[in-house]
């Protein structure tokens, strides 16, 4: 190999563009130099193509040339080869007519070493030009196309797959592997000459700077059509939209702009925009996509023990008339490739992913880029150009009708729960489409949900105050060290579509309306409808065995059940499930009680443990953290059973009317916190509902007039109560540390971040009273929501100067709820915390700042 590259190297020593200085000769053609000769010798023992169409015929006596997409020394030999092989005339030899005199017989559209692109091609201007002075001059051009490996649709080895021409020019390190390991898959083929005084008459009307640029690109389409019909079209966003981008009228505002306010010059700012759309935009290519196919399905099978998927025939049936936009849940990295995957197998066009920069690392990046993902920040703020070239790239997949996916939530999950929405692409996509609308568009909620993550052991890392930790090579290498392990079942379900001329219609959007009126109702529009997608996720559950599982074993103090109970536990949270469905969509395993135990054991995410009294079923070793973020997967369809639990156990007995008003009251927290689909005007109802089904199951008597109660203190159904009650109950325990936070230390006292902090500190303390270790209690986004569902429901209110939240009597009545909801020991802590002076307060603050710069929060 290292004798091959050095002959290539020889052989193009000195650039093939020059023109020579050579006396006229009598022939149109001289033999090859020897080097020439030599390294074609050479390639050919690596090299054997194979010839795809007829040999073109040619006139003879007449100077033909070869047109080849871009220069490599490999396919100047290869065609050299292949000429002379076919008894055409050489390519590598010199030209040297009374008109014409070249080094070589080839054309190069794009050349690195003379700069060869956009329409520059310094040998085609000279054979041009001489055209135009001898109109008699007849030259032939033959377009040649070169494919270094197997069509993508037919190959099917993954490393090969991977490496298979398309249309992005190899680099030297990949050329190299073309020669070495793809040569006996090479293809070669010639094109019918294009006569160039015809060319040259169809771009008469241009003027005469642009006649070399026209023909060039007359030229390269008949290179692209070549190769689209053996390879499929070019789909590489970076190639094909790049430029209408940047020279679209917003771009180029942008660009003005700030080239006015940093001095700098419009050429530079525009290569700044190049920069961003470069950093942004996908590059499709159908051999990575197939690699991923072979690839993903033997990963799946090697991981998983299935991927069952459902609702899809509502994205079929829809994906002819409508522009489809996936917002999926974001749970794992696995979720990019998963949802893709299941789109591909099923027949349908993959969307362009939205991926966050974190994950456009060297290797991976490039794949995720080729298999359809486009990058964006985290943050576009302070960079109005990038924000720009951000938006218009945004606005040219709508227009081109592209399917698109981004993660509405913005990042991955820590907690199973479903976080706030992100607007920013929603509204990017709505602005889109109220700008220049090009076809209906529809929102697909989708449900992803598993039965082991590789990212568990991270994410309760995390909330205990570990640093993000950031996407690299080793790091995925690393988590791929779990492949051997079993992962359980992948649930994919696609929900109730959203169709965005309904909001429009519901908040009297008009797109041509530019009023401040209009602004707003568009702004109203997405918010509702971000919350829309969320629920509409959430009503496409499923209610998978771990979650169960979990679910029943987590609301335990030590996370273990007698296995008679753990089954009965199932078995009513089944019933509930099944009794009075959250939702149509929602869908509950059929598995028996029976059965999910011993699936939970097959994963070894539980232990059985023998006894003479009867077996116990407990959590597995390290797994109670882990089994935590599946509990919260399916928490919302439990929510109301749960909550009612939990006010009738604390309390031993109470009256309807109580639940009734502290549920209207609790509410809207809940269902800001989980993306309850129900209205609060409905809530009673359910109320009444759930409360008479868990009467109906005895886990709640009723005691008549109007009053329920706890079972007996020592009977199974108790047990069952406590279990039920045991999730609402560290929701209502977090409520009721952030108001009584607040009522003790007064209006105008904390900021959101303080009271946030604060509840994070009491949330690890309380945990390590109840030994759980789970990350629920100290989450500090649940809280955050929290104050911010306090703010939107007008009981708070931040003061824009200061920070500070105030707040009227409303809160101190509220809090005194408390004791109807948590227990002593945890009002114990938060009486204490809650009493805390200023100077400790700001101590206490300090020092959760410093462990949060030393990562040790």
């Amino acid at each position: 190999m290292r004798k091959l590259v050095n002959l290539l190297k020889k052989a193009s020593s000195q650039p093939d563009q020059s023109p020579t200085a050579h006396p006229q000769k009598d022939s149109a053609a001289r033999m090859p130099s020897p080097y020439r000769r030599a390294s074609a010798k050479g390639l050919s023992l690596a090299v054997k193509p194979t010839l795809i169409g007829e040999v073109p015929t040619l006139d003879d006596g007449v100077p033909t040339f070869y047109v080849i997409r871009a220069y490599s020394r490999s396919n100047s030999l290869l065609v050299g080869m292949q000429t002379d092989a076919l008894g055409l005339p050489s390519a590598l030899a010199e030209v040297d007519t009374k008109d014409i005199h070249e080094t070589s017989a080839m054309i190069f559209l794009k050349d690195r070493r003379t700069e060869s692109a956009n329409g520059h091609v310094p040998r085609l201007e000279r054979l041009i030009q001489a055209c135009l002075e001898n109109p008699e001059l007849k030259i032939n051009l033959v377009p040649v196309t070169i494919l270094w490996g197997r069509a993508p649709d037919k190959e099917e080895s993954l490393f090969r797959l991977l490496m298979a021409d398309e249309w992005e020019s190899p680099s030297k390190a990949k050329q190299l592997f073309n020669i070495g390991v793809m040569g006996r898959d090479t293809f070669v083929r010639f094109s019918e000459p294009k006569d160039l005084q015809v060319l040259i008459n169809e771009a008469k009307d241009e003027s005469p700077d642009r006649i070399t640029p026209t023909i060039a690109a007359r030229l390269q389409g008949y290179l692209d059509k070549q190769r689209t019909s053996i390879v499929g079209p070019d789909l590489s966003d970076k190639r094909n939209v790049a430029g209408a981008i940047l020279s679209s009228p917003e771009v180029m505002r942008a660009i003005e702009k700030q080239a006015a306010e940093t001095g700098k010059p419009i050429a530079a700012v525009k290569a700044e925009a190049q920069g961003y759309l470069s950093e942004i935009a996908s590059n499709y290519s159908h051999s990575v996509v197939r690699f991923f196919d072979h690839f993903l399905t033997w990963l799946w099978t090697r991981l998983y023990d299935g991927v069952e998927v459902r609702h899809f025939e509502r994205v079929r049936a829809l994906a002819p008339d409508y522009q489809i936009v996936y917002v999926p849940c974001h749970r794992s990295h696995v979720d990019y490739l998963l949802l893709s995957y299941v789109i591909y197998k099923r027949g349908l066009r993959i969307p362009h992913v939205a991926a966050g920069e974190n994950l456009n690392i060297p290797v991976l990046g490039d794949l995720l880029r080729s298999g359809g993902a486009f990058f964006m920040r985290r943050s576009f703020k302070g960079n109005a150009l990038y924000s720009t070239v951000f938006k218009e790239y945004v606005h040219s997949l709508m227009q081109r009708q592209a399917p698109i996916e981004y993660f509405i939530e913005g990042g991955r999950s820590r907690t199973g729960r479903l976080l706030p929405p992100k607007l920013g692409m929603l509204a990017m996509t709505v602005n889109s489409y109220l700008r220049e609308p090009a076809k209906p568009v529809v929102f697909i909620p989708t449900y992803i949900s598993y039965e082991r993550i590789m990212e568990g052991a991270t994410y309760v890392g995390e909330l205990k105050g570990k640093p993000k930790e950031s996407e690299n090579l080793l790091g995925l290498l690393k988590t791929a060290r779990k492949i051997e392990r079993i992962f359980g079942t992948v649930h994919l379900a696609f929900g109730d579509p959203l169709y965005l001329t309904d909001f429009m219609a519901k908040f009297n959007v008009n797109p041509t309306d530019a009023s401040d009126d209009n602004v707003k109702n568009t702004h109203a529009m997405v918010q509702n409808l971000g919350v829309k997608v969320m629920q509409n996720i959430n009503k496409a559950a499923v209610v998978n065995p771990v979650s169960l599982l979990a679910l029943a074993l987590l609301s335990t103090p030590n996370a273990a059940l007698d296995e008679a109970q753990c089954l009965e536990q199932i078995r009513l949270y089944q019933h509930i499930a099944q009794a009075l469905p959250y939702d149509a969509d929602t869908h509950v395993t059929d598995m028996t009680p029976r059965q999910i135990l011993d699936y939970g054991v097959q994963l070894k995410l539980i232990e059985r443990t023998p006894h003479i009294l009867g077996d116990m079923i407990r959590v597995a070793d390290k797994q109670a953290p882990l089994l935590s973020y599946f509990r919260n997967n399916i928490l919302h369809v439990f929510i109301i059973a749960s909550f009612l639990a939990a006010l009738v156990q604390r309390n031993g007995r109470i009256h309807r009317d109580r639940l009734d008003g502290i549920t209207e009251l609790l509410y809207p927290f809940l269902q800001s916190e989980l993306f309850l689909k129900m209205a609060l005007r409905n809530i009673a109802d359910h109320v009444h509902q759930v409360l008479n089904l868990l009467i109906e199951q005895g886990v709640i008597v009723d005691l008549g007039q109007g009053v329920v109660g706890s079972p007996e203190g020592n009977s199974q159904a108790y047990q069952k109560l406590i279990v039920l009650a045991s999730p609402a109950q560290q929701s209502l325990e977090r409520y009721f540390m952030a108001l009584t936070l607040l009522s003790k230390q007064g209006s105008e006292r904390l900021t959101t971040e303080q009271v946030v902090n604060l509840c994070y500190v009491v949330g690890q303390r309380v945990s390590v009273l109840h030994a759980d270790d789970l990350p629920d209690m100290f989450d500090k986004a649940l809280f955050t929501s929290f104050i911010d569902t306090l703010v939107r429901v007008g009981y708070v209110s931040i003061d824009t100067d200061t920070s500070l939240l105030s707040f009227d009597e409303r809160i101190d009545r509220i809090a005194e709820f408390a004791k109807f909801v948590l227990q002593p020991d945890v009002m114990q802590v938060l009486t204490h915390t809650a009493s805390l002076s200023a100077d400790e307060l700001s101590l206490a603050m300090a020092s959760m700042e410093k462990k949060r710069k030393f990562g040790r929060g």
